[in-house]
């Protein structure tokens, strides 16, 4: 077999790992936005990155249409920077899962978040731990996908054996570094939500 071959062989495989660890990557960063957005006993913005508010008949991210501040570790003051935004955001943070009742003042909305309760964590690990399982899942999803690509070159003989075996080997370590991350997520959502 030729030097060029090889080289364009190795090229294929490579962009094969390169296309699986960019979709784990960004694999991982879902799991990251899920787990933020998974209340604590403690206040802060990202709880609020899933909310949509009708912002003048549009759904609109609620970051998108305010600023936030964490005077208190359970106190979260929000100032729209538009004050005909403020029912519609108020009504979205009421109709989220987050269980608080927004108090508007005119100027800012203010959250006080209740202290959860022994039930309320356990339903919130029970949920980190589905989201955890879905990335988990996801992930190898894509070590299958790129695995199938793999397999697909070796049957049509563009690649031999030993470059799919390596290619295969990487693909594994690969996932199980990103599994190791997802893991490490989890562990420390878990103590967060524990946390009294």
């Amino acid at each position: 077999m030729s030097g060029a071959g090889t080289e364009r062989e190795s090229g294929v495989i490579a962009d094969i790992i390169k296309d699986a660890e960019h979709r784990m990557d960004g694999a991982i960063e879902h799991a990251r936005e899920e787990f933020g957005a998974i209340r604590t006993g403690r206040a802060h913005p990202a709880m609020f990155n899933k909310l949509l508010v009708d912002y003048y008949g549009s759904p609109t991210p609620l970051q998108q249409l305010a600023t936030f501040q964490v005077p208190e570790a359970r106190t979260v003051l929000i100032s729209p920077f538009d004050r005909g935004a403020m029912a519609g955001i108020e009504k979205a943070i009421r109709d989220s899962d987050l269980g608080v009742n927004p108090a508007n003042d005119g100027n800012v909305i203010r959250l006080v978040l209740p202290q959860l309760t022994e039930e309320r964590r356990k339903e919130y690990i029970k949920l980190a731990r589905h989201k955890a399982e879905e990335t988990r899942v996801a992930l190898r999803n894509t070590r299958r996908h790129a695995n199938d690509a793999i397999n697909k070159l070796v049957k049509d003989k563009e690649i031999g054996e030993d470059d799919a075996r390596g290619a295969e080997k990487q693909l594994d370590q690969l996932t199980k570094k990103h599994v190791d991350q997802v893991d490490e997520l989890l562990k420390a959502k878990e103590a967060e939500l524990l946390e009294v």
